[in-house]
């Protein structure tokens, strides 16, 4: 493992008109497909990989079939960005029932794949559940209870919330939404990040963007800065030595925590949930350093997939 540490305020965005965030684009699951089938080859995790490449395809195609779902009102949106609040927001949005309806869209596709048994029995599990049984199944994963998770059917409710959330936010009108000064959380739906991505091209060229680990929005965040708690000092990355070099791990002093970064002008094809997964033994690395990652990916929770 490797490690740079870089001096706060070295980085920072240019100075006029900025995109300060980026809603999900509705292809968002078809691309995420194909980037994990092709991290899959010669992977050690290459079967959940896989695994997670078919689901996200089943996303893509249930997301495709959502409708009737309700938006936050006009007048929701004007109190939200008055307070900075996320109009979306888990704590306080009540899930419509599309969202199990994907979900079981989701589970009794994957049922019909080859897969490990564990997987399958878990799918049929979520294909024939009641009503209730799913929405238990999806509060503690929003709420951050990842201790009381059904690991096994962790990746099939996350994946359903996913493409929930990320149909709403879709529908929104990005200049209704205002970023709170802390950006620690998502500004649409108040979950934690997954990652952050430095893109290239045009005006974003060089920009760093949090990715929300449920609605697949992104907001701007200027470099050298942790997430978690805003500092900029003690700033240090972390790489695992010979590998790609797109992607480092983002460690805080202040905090002891860390997110991972991706750099598209090193591969221009990083996808932030495919990447993350992929690059799991950096985070092994920074276990082994013990330091604690500030961000959630909902299908590293475990389980027997």
């Amino acid at each position: 493992m490797t490690a740079d540490v870089i001096e706060p305020g070295t980085i920072e965005a240019p100075v006029g008109q900025l995109p300060v965030l980026r809603l999900p684009d509705r292809s968002v699951f078809s691309s995420r497909s194909q980037r994990l089938h092709a991290l899959a080859h010669g992977h050690s995790l290459g079967e959940y990989l896989e695994f997670l490449a078919a689901l996200a395809e089943a996303q893509g195609e249930a997301l495709a079939l959502v409708s009737d779902v309700p938006l936050p009102s006009t007048v929701l949106l004007d109190r939200c960005r008055e307070h900075g609040l996320p109009p979306l927001g888990v704590q306080g949005w009540s899930r419509a029932p599309a969202w199990r309806e994907v979900l079981r869209h989701l589970a009794r596709t994957v049922e019909s794949l080859t897969v490990p048994d564990a997987t399958r029995a878990a799918a049929g599990r979520l294909a024939r559940a009641t009503n209730d049984e799913l929405e238990l199944l999806a509060t503690p994963l929003l709420s951050g209870e990842y201790g009381k998770v059904d690991r096994a059917c962790a990746p099939f409710v996350a994946g359903a919330l996913q493409v929930y959330w990320t149909h709403m936010a879709s529908r929104i009108d990005r200049s209704s939404i205002a970023l709170p000064e802390t950006r620690s959380l998502c500004p649409v739906c108040g979950s934690p990040p997954l990652a952050s991505v430095v893109r290239i091209g045009g005006v974003e060229q060089g920009l760093r963007y949090v990715s929300c680990s449920l609605c697949e929005s992104q907001w701007h965040e200027v470099r050298i800065k942790c997430v978690s708690c805003q500092s900029t000092k003690g700033i240090s990355y972390y790489s695992i030595e010979g590998d790609n070099s797109a992607i480092k791990a983002e460690c805080c002093d202040a905090c002891q925590s860390y997110l991972k970064i991706f750099y598209m002008e090193q591969d221009p094809y990083v996808e932030a949930v495919a990447d993350d997964v992929g690059s799991i033994a950096l985070d092994v690395l920074m276990a082994d350093r013990g330091v604690d990652r500030s961000g959630v990916n909902f299908f590293l929770l475990g389980g027997d997939s």
